[in-house]
């Protein structure tokens, strides 16, 4: 069973940074993407970047592009989210995802709040 396990989240200021951090308990090669997803509250889960993890071929959602850069760092099993000019909206739980055909694992989320 895959585990991954996300760090970095907490308060912060509007117009502040984050950088979120995703460990998997596995070499990520054997997946296709890893990435991130979000959830604010009342709201579905939306995607938010993702990376190919041999090609480093990125995608972001519209609202976080130019702010968010993914990425990721094969040796050391890890993703990473660095989240810049932080605005209250962006504000959620962010879940990091292993996936792959047939195969979707999940973080428990590490939860981002953007207030002053």
């Amino acid at each position: 069973q895959v585990q991954l396990v996300e760090s970095g989240g907490g308060l912060v200021q509007p117009g502040g940074s984050l950088r979120l951090s995703c460990a998997a308990s596995t070499t990520i090669l054997n997946f296709y993407t890893m990435g991130w997803y979000r959830q604010a509250p009342g709201k579905q889960r939306e995607l938010v970047a993702t990376v190919t993890t041999k090609g480093g071929t990125t995608d972001y959602a519209d609202s976080v592009k130019g702010r968010f850069t993914i990425s990721r760092d094969n040796a050391k099993t890890t993703v990473y989210l660095q989240m810049n000019s932080l605005k209250p909206e962006d504000t959620g739980t962010y879940y990091c995802n292993l996936a792959s055909a047939g195969m979707d694992y999940w973080g428990k989320g590490t939860l981002v709040t953007v207030s002053s």
